[in-house]
């Protein structure tokens, strides 16, 4: 990250604006200006809706049904005349329908981001209540007494976990714990937050891009698709261990840049929230460690082994993952003898962890009330998005082989702005592109692959994304610096994925 060495190294200079004179928007103003030419599209882009059938697909011997939309349905709202339905959003809705300044609150009570929302404070909650027992800040100190001098090889180890878990069970929601823990660990041995990010949140969805058999995105589109549920697996494995290993080879570069000039980093400001509290908990000094430490501990890695086999063995998702972590905190505040805590400590601490995710889940209402002016992701229901996804499908019509592979994988690449969702961008896109493939030239299984792609590295930079917006809150990472340092890390990865497709082109895949 080469461009980072540029910035002033007199303090604050260079960390608040992109341009010298030009104070860079908080991401609440961000989106907002988002929702507004979301708005104004909607007085040009007519109205449009798909019919929808059932479809069934094997994945892991079980036959699964799902909806998807009917290739060629395609159909505008029309008037009584016949002519396409233009209905741009109105300022305010009195009647329950979407308004422009009723994406606040659509946003927060949309199906997509409500259980983003609980689970982020049901979660930041629950280690609220870890943190203030002390056994993490202790478990860290033993941690960094042992990786004096060998710091760098937290992160290899790391990076390589995470990208496994968001290849075989999809795992990005799940970081976000984990994030908590290794942002001040990160800080206290010389690194920033940024790595944090990287090796938690970023390593998944690296993982998640280039699985081989990731059952909510992969196993999804290949079944719709209509090709074997995991075929194809050789050559994702190969895939997976390119890109895991670039993530990991960028993320290794950087913080050796950051641990000899740390000024370097988007986030040297705000590392100093995670530097104080290192200095109060004496994460750099000594610190006491005993039964009661030990056994918070254990109750965390009990934890996650029963998160991973949840969500491996009986499918669990964000309701039951952040009952398991609250079960955690409860446990965690039971053994209350730690610092002197008692009960009414475990409430306010538990308060005080939630209050520190309000401010993402805000964010994460904000971008959901974008899909929710441009009326929402229902093929069925007459929207602007549905226009405007066929409009960009048809545009890819009369070109073939490479190029439309390519064009493939970059539409997929924009559309997760909007559907972040990676079942819910299959169920969308992959009944158009699949059938679209065969007229192109291009094989079923390679359209899969550029939706995989395309449905993942994207996410480390979209505002809609509620994990990646949640992952930067915990991180204390402004949206806007995230940007400044991960476009040069994402257009790595993107011209990996190019040319990844074009060798899937080239050896028929």
């Amino acid at each position: 990250m080469e461009g980072y060495s540029s910035m002033s190294k007199k303090k604050g200079e260079g960390l608040k604006s992109f341009n010298k004179g030009f104070s860079v928007p908080d991401t609440y103003i961000i989106i907002f200006f988002v929702v507004v030419l979301a708005a104004i599209v909607t007085f040009f882009v007519p109205k449009g809706y798909y019919e929808t059938q059932d479809v069934t697909y094997m994945m892991n011997g079980v036959e699964k049904t799902r909806t998807v939309i009917k290739d060629g349905s395609f159909q505008y709202l029309t008037d009584d005349a016949g002519k396409a339905v233009t209905e741009g959003v109105t300022l305010f809705s009195g009647d329950g329908e979407s308004g422009f300044f009723n994406y606040m609150f659509n946003g927060i009570v949309s199906d997509s981001a409500i259980q983003i929302i609980a689970f982020l404070l049901v979660v930041g909650g629950a280690f609220g209540i870890m943190i203030r027992t002390g056994a993490i800040e202790a478990g860290l100190v033993g941690l960094i007494r042992k990786a004096k001098g060998a710091e760098k090889l937290m992160i290899p180890v790391l990076f390589v976990l995470f990208s496994l878990g968001g290849a075989v069970f999809g795992m990005g929601e799940e970081a976000l714990p984990f994030t908590m823990i290794l942002c001040p660990l990160f800080v206290a041995v010389g690194y920033d937050t940024v790595i944090a990010v990287l090796v938690t949140y970023v390593a998944t969805q690296i993982g998640f891009g280039a699985s081989w058999m990731n059952p909510f995105s992969v196993g999804i589109a290949q079944g719709i698709a209509g090709i074997d549920v995991f075929s194809g697996a050789g050559f994702r494995m190969v895939m997976w261990v390119v890109f895991t290993a670039l993530g990991c080879g960028m993320t290794m570069f950087y913080a050796a840049k950051v641990k000899k000039t740390p000024t370097i980093s988007v986030a040297y400001e705000t590392d100093q929230y995670f530097r104080d509290q290192n200095e109060k908990t004496g994460i750099d000094e000594g610190h006491s460690f005993g039964i009661g430490h030990i056994l918070v501990l254990l109750t965390l890695a009990v934890t996650v082994v029963w998160v991973v086999w949840g969500v491996m063995k009986k499918g669990y998702y964000m309701p039951e993952i952040a009952t398991q972590f609250f079960i955690m905190g409860i446990v965690a505040g039971v053994i209350f003898h730690l610092n002197n805590m008692k009960v009414n400590d475990i409430a306010t601490s538990f308060k005080n962890g939630a209050k520190d995710l309000i401010g993402a889940a805000l964010v994460v209402a904000m971008a959901q009330g974008i899909m929710q002016v441009l009326g929402g992701s229902d093929p069925t229901t007459p929207t602007v998005i549905n226009t405007i996804m066929y409009g960009i499908s048809k545009a890819l019509a009369g070109l073939s082989g490479a190029a439309a592979a390519v064009l493939m994988y970059l539409f997929q690449s924009v559309f997760n702005f909007f559907v972040v969702s990676g079942s819910g961008q299959a169920a969308v896109t992959m009944p158009i592109m699949a059938p679209l493939a065969d007229l192109l030239g291009v094989t079923r299984q390679t359209s899969v692959l550029a939706f995989q792609l395309g449905d993942a590295f994207t996410n480390l930079i979209v505002p809609t994304s509620g994990c990646l917006i949640g992952s930067l809150a915990i991180a204390r990472i402004e949206w806007s610096s995230w940007i400044k340092f991960m476009w040069k890390y994402l257009g790595v990865l993107m011209i990996g994925a190019v040319i990844t497709i074009l060798i899937a082109v080239g050896i028929g895949f």
